[in-house]
């Protein structure tokens, strides 16, 4: 499987991009950073004492995908919970800010929020507060009339499953048996609860970590035909394996395969790579390129946003300069 992405290509590509309407289904999420100073140990405890010098409000998790699928120029309809709490008003705020609060949920339960303590870039602490369970069936009948909808107005769906209750087993099969229905490409970003849920997806998006954990097996990535067999227990088109500093290796169930490495010149906070490369992959795909020609855009992108503090978006502004001054060959 090989590519010859020129940047006249990759231009045009983003520029498509930039036209389309993308579904993001999943749990949404605030992150909010604390930043200060340590001089001190606690009397209290052997901890060190933290004086805050700064809070930042950031999207993460499905927001965060929203984020930057809307940073690339497109429309995003995001389909997620959201509670009646403090956390749940300014996630909304935010999401209004970027034109993506339209499909919101609201339930009667707390927005997931996850606060890091930072000191001197270094993360001290991440406090979470949650509600994990899946969400009641009168919650799921209208997160389920939600999902037909914002599908059928869409050129891609993507599922972005962080085990916080939205992807149930009944929302899953809505969204993709929508997206078949129309034509268009899913991609499935994946946690251990549901793995083997999203039969019918086109591209399906685990770390290795999480795919390992799933089969219970080390997997051997020197060897393709493994990864053929992983694809007809999952039921998706293309595996798409990212490695952390080793880049991807994207898997199709034709028995072809490649590996993409990694652009990352400076990483500085991987939180949120993830949502990045999700995020430009559905884009790209729903822009006309192929599994490879979007992974290889998504790859660019992830390496941009790990040289950034937590979660962020990139640009396709951001995306063409960076591939201009390094004089990247795609």
């Amino acid at each position: 499987m090989t590519t010859s992405l020129s940047r006249e290509r990759l231009a045009e590509l983003l520029d498509r991009g930039a036209g389309t309407r993308i579904a993001v289904v999943g749990d949404a999420m605030l992150d909010v950073y604390l930043s200060g100073d340590v001089e001190r140990i606690s009397p209290e405890a052997p901890v060190p004492v933290v004086r805050v010098r700064g809070r930042k409000h950031a999207l993460g998790g499905a927001a965060n995908v929203a984020q930057n699928v809307v940073a690339v120029g497109a429309r995003c309809h995001l389909v997620a919970a959201v509670g009646g709490d403090s956390a749940g008003g300014t996630l909304t705020r935010m999401l209004e800010e970027i034109g993506s609060a339209d499909t919101l949920l609201h339930v009667a339960r707390c927005t997931t929020q996850k606060t890091r303590v930072v000191a001197r870039s270094q993360q001290l602490v991440r406090i979470d507060e949650e509600e994990d369970e899946a969400l009641p069936e009168e919650d799921v009948e209208r997160m389920l009339a939600l999902v037909a909808s914002s599908v059928s107005e869409s050129d891609a769906v993507i599922l972005e499953d962080y085990n916080k209750g939205v992807l149930v087993p009944a929302v899953i099969r809505r969204a993709i048996e929508a997206a078949t229905t129309r034509g268009i490409p899913v991609v499935v970003d994946p946690k251990y609860r549901n793995f083997f849920s999203y039969s019918g997806a086109t591209v399906f998006k685990p770390n290795r970590r999480e795919l390992e954990a799933a089969v219970g097996a080390t997997v051997d990535l020197a060897h393709p035909t493994a990864i053929s067999s992983l694809l007809r227990t999952l039921g998706s088109e293309h595996l798409l394996l990212t490695l952390g500093e080793r880049g991807m290796l994207l898997a199709s169930a034709d028995g072809t395969s490649a590996r993409i490495s990694t652009v990352a010149r400076e990483v500085y906070d991987v939180v949120g790579a993830g949502d990045t490369v999700t995020a430009y992959l559905a884009t790209m795909l729903a822009a006309g390129a192929t599994p490879l020609e979007a992974a290889v855009v998504a790859n660019i992108a992830a390496g941009i946003e790990v040289g950034k503090l937590g979660a962020a978006s990139v640009s396709r502004t951001e995306l063409l300069d960076y591939v201009d001054a390094h004089a990247l060959h795609l």
